[in-house]
């Protein structure tokens, strides 16, 4: 008798690969930037990659409530979500259980992000291994791939309040 292997894998941080947390802000129809947040891995989990990455990227994200290619979560009015924004000393700081990321957004997000009091997380389980930390990525490579529907339907939508150390 032969049996296969379960499909279900318990969930491994290192199976999330090198994850990126990007910062870029955009006018939208009421005139005022939006700041967004683009989450992603490589796909270079040691054990697996893309394919592995993927998977776990997506049972980070539903194991804290974040539906993929789900209806947009509002954390303003979700006080109780494990996720959270830290915007302080110039750096943004995600964090969820199991998940503790920092980036280092431009004037210009800092300056929407304070004036809306929230950003929007686009937190894709589709990887970007071209999108390297430390490497430029022009506005047109960002818009295409933050932009596709093979992002924005393998993603979780999010609406996440900025807080501050300051209260």
């Amino acid at each position: 008798m032969t049996s296969t292997p379960s499909t279900t894998r318990p969930f491994r941080v290192t199976d999330l690969g090198t994850l990126v947390v990007m910062p870029w802000s955009g006018e939208t129809p009421d005139g005022a930037d939006m700041p967004y947040l683009l989450a992603y891995s490589l796909g270079d989990a040691a054990d697996g990659g893309a394919e592995t990455t993927t998977a776990a990227v997506e049972h980070l994200l539903v194991d804290n409530g974040l539906p993929v290619g789900g209806d947009l979560v509002d954390g303003t009015e979700r006080p109780g979500l494990p996720v959270t924004l830290l915007v302080e000393s110039g750096a943004a700081v995600l964090n969820m259980p199991g998940l503790n990321a920092q980036c280092v957004p431009p004037p210009e997000w800092l300056a929407a992000v304070e004036e809306r009091g929230y950003a929007y997380l686009v937190f894709t389980t589709r990887p970007w291994p071209e999108a390297v930390p430390g490497q430029p990525v022009d506005a047109e490579a960002l818009a295409a791939f933050a932009g596709a529907e093979e992002t924005l339907t393998a993603a979780a939508h999010v609406v996440l309040p900025a807080r501050s150390l300051r209260g």
